[in-house]
């Protein structure tokens, strides 16, 4: 199994998943972590699952459906976001199955890995 980690480790409301990276990986050896800028092309498996904060939470959240969020307003390039690429992979017909288990920004790191650690 491959989980995409996204987040941006200089910005506080952005790197609680890369925080926590590290406890999800002794947790979970058997799965494979990876780090994923949303500006890369990605070799997306037929089962996706990334791990992301979401700005509005206030519980870890599992969400199967790209319809679920709102977009971003973008301007220039620089507002391309994993959601935007997500949704150009899965017009291409190479994203299938997803599901994005979104974390509050201010979530604590231990109370996060707690919440995750039953979904894996």
């Amino acid at each position: 199994m491959v989980i995409f980690i996204l987040g941006n480790p200089d910005v506080p409301l952005d790197s609680l998943p890369l925080r926590i990276l590290p406890a999800l990986r002794k947790l979970f050896p058997g799965i494979e972590f990876q780090i994923k800028d949303p500006n890369e092309d990605w070799e997306v498996p037929e089962e996706l699952t990334i791990i992301d904060t979401a700005i509005g939470l206030t519980e870890v959240t599992v969400f199967t459906d790209l319809d679920q969020f709102k977009p971003a307003p973008r301007v220039s390039l620089h507002d391309f976001d994993a959601l935007a690429n997500l949704r150009f992979l899965k017009k291409l017909g190479r994203l299938k199955k997803i599901r994005i288990i979104a974390l509050p920004p201010e979530m604590g790191e231990a109370e996060a890995v707690g919440k995750i650690k039953p979904l894996l």
